[in-house]
């Protein structure tokens, strides 16, 4: 598939442009948060085991709260490299598609999400915050009217 060799080719040219790789880590630290924090859970380090200390990556700490930032953000950013005016997505409970309207927000790109028919119903607060950042949410009523299905609509 032609697309999927242009796709292939950007990223590659990307992973070895210090100039993109550079643009991604300042993104990821301004305008994501990271590195996220650890933090030590002495009371859960306990119930482990003595002597054990746990820590806790805090993911949610990340912009929309969940990791699901870190890989929308690179996408995004070579999507734009690569001249691309629209983003597809697809997503379940909804914060994979929070996380891809974000980045097209931040990056003047067009959403469009796909979503079960019942994931928008369970997940009204999400599909809420994609149209929020102006992405297209776009039901999936074929099938189990689920992430499976949305997967194959996009």
């Amino acid at each position: 598939m032609a697309a999927l060799t242009e796709l292939e080719a950007a990223y590659l040219d990307a992973c070895n442009d210090p100039g993109f790789q550079l643009e991604l880590q300042t993104q990821l630290a301004s305008f994501v948060g990271r590195p996220t924090s650890l933090h030590f859970v002495p009371r859960f380090s306990r119930m482990v085991a003595p002597g054990i200390k746990v820590y806790l990556k805090r993911e949610d700490l990340a912009h929309t709260g969940a990791h699901k930032i870190n890989n929308a953000l690179g996408q995004g950013l070579l999507a734009k490299r690569m001249g691309k005016k629209r983003i597809i997505a697809e997503t379940g409970a909804g914060q994979h598609g929070v996380a891809t309207a974000t980045v097209c927000a931040m990056l003047g790109l067009e959403c469009i999400v796909y979503m079960g028919e019942l994931d928008i119903q369970r997940q009204s607060l999400n599909v809420f915050r994609m149209k929020l950042l102006g992405a297209e949410v776009r039901s999936v009523e074929s099938g189990s009217r689920t992430l499976k299905d949305a997967i194959n609509e996009a």
